[in-house]
């Protein structure tokens, strides 16, 4: 359930920030896209893990590559916006 909250916030994310993009709101979407992407691929993996442990960690991992994807977004948008005034 956790995973279907996570991709419904990736969505709607995704497409709250589709208007007006700048390029900076743009690199940061393609981060969050890539990532979960990724991660989705990951917890595919988990799936047929043969062990819990290996699902575990698949999964942990998939976690762990969205939050750093939410935290370099982030960056790169508040990058992008300290450079509009200058």
């Amino acid at each position: 359930m956790r995973i279907l909250a996570q991709a419904a916030a990736v969505a709607a994310f995704i497409a709250l920030s589709a208007c007006n993009n700048t390029p900076a709101e743009e690199a940061a979407d393609n981060i969050i896209e890539n990532a979960e992407n990724v991660a989705d691929d990951m917890e595919e993996m988990a799936d047929n893990a043969t062990t819990e442990a290996g699902e575990a960690s698949l999964e942990n991992r998939a976690d762990a590559t969205r939050d750093a994807a939410e935290n370099q977004a982030e960056a790169v948008e508040e990058a992008g916006d300290n450079t509009v005034g200058m």
